[in-house]
């Protein structure tokens, strides 16, 4: 269920709209259903990942802290309206935007989501593309849990698909997780959510799995394997199942915890990396050139340097 919110014009706000993804989940026994709801930080995002839909915006603005609060009190009052009694259980920072780039305001409506609407701490969790300052400050204050968006196991890729790579390479973020989630020191559910969206011919093949592996050697982590959930004018495919399969096998067979995510709302570009309106925006991101490795694959797509 996509719930798109207009903002009203305040002071200095954002404008335009936003969307606010509700997802149902169970347990493994396909009981105790709840919901997960994944919420928009910004109008946009400036972060400019390829593959991504929203990254096509641009940033257009932030959200306030009762913007970003609003959107879990008018879902459960959209819920109730419908009739449906199940809760949301679960938040993630994953909608629009990059959260730690409005990171004043995401914290504030943590805290007023945690002491205000009685949610988990622990069932909060918030996903960066990896803006090291911002996510040595929000470790620090233990309000919430982390994601990070990897995406890829290698500088030359990452550096392309997840242009913030540039700034703060893969040597630095993986510094930074061993500092707080040491593999000595693991234990129950305090691991970092590393994220990794699979797009073929370009991060799935099983090298990249053990590159994935060696990168995260040291560090209590749980990889979440993510199906591409395709938009127009993508250049990129999802990958096949059976080369999702064979790079999660490298990583069971090696004793990680991996899961896939499987791929809901994509129909109604309510999925992973679908949200937004690139329309909206009155200049597009520039799409990158990939790098030379990969540029046969890519003949022809049309790409714009930066």
């Amino acid at each position: 269920r996509k719930l798109v919110f207009a903002l009203h014009p305040q002071e200095g706000g954002a404008t335009g709209s936003v969307e606010t993804v509700l997802i149902p989940m169970t347990n493994r026994q396909g009981q105790n259903m709840r919901f997960t709801a994944c919420l928009s930080t910004q109008v946009g995002c400036a972060m400019n990942c390829q593959f991504c839909y929203t990254g096509r915006m641009g940033l257009l603005g932030n959200l306030s802290t009762a913007q970003i609060v609003e959107q879990v009190v008018e879902a459960r009052r959209y819920l109730a309206s419908e009739g449906v009694n199940v809760p949301i259980a679960n938040i993630v920072f994953m909608g629009m935007g990059e959260p730690l780039h409005n990171y004043d305001a995401v914290l504030s409506s943590i805290d007023i989501l945690a002491e205000g609407l009685e949610l988990s701490r622990n069932k909060i969790i918030v996903s960066t593309v990896g803006l090291v300052p911002q996510m040595r400050s929000f470790l620090q204050t233990g309000k919430a849990k982390l994601a990070l968006s990897l995406h890829a196991t290698t500088d030359e890729v990452r550096d392309w698909i997840v242009p913030t790579n540039r700034r703060y390479p893969l040597h630095e973020l993986m510094s930074l997780l061993k500092e707080y989630f040491p593999i000595a020191d693991g234990r129950g559910d305090r691991f970092v959510v590393i994220e990794y969206v699979m797009l073929k011919g370009v991060n799935d093949s099983e090298e990249d799995a053990r590159r994935l592996l060696d990168l995260t050697a040291d560090i209590y982590c749980m990889v979440n394997l993510i199906v591409f959930n395709p938009h127009d004018g993508t250049r990129f495919e999802r990958s096949d199942d059976d080369a999702v399969r064979a790079f999660r096998g490298v990583l069971l067979k090696a004793g990680r915890v991996c899961t896939v995510r499987v791929s809901k709302g994509d129909d109604t570009m309510a999925a992973c990396g679908q949200l937004g309106d690139v329309s909206a925006s009155p200049r597009p991101a520039p799409l990158l050139p990939p790098p030379s490795t990969l540029q046969p694959l890519f003949a022809g797509a049309g790409q714009e340097a930066r």
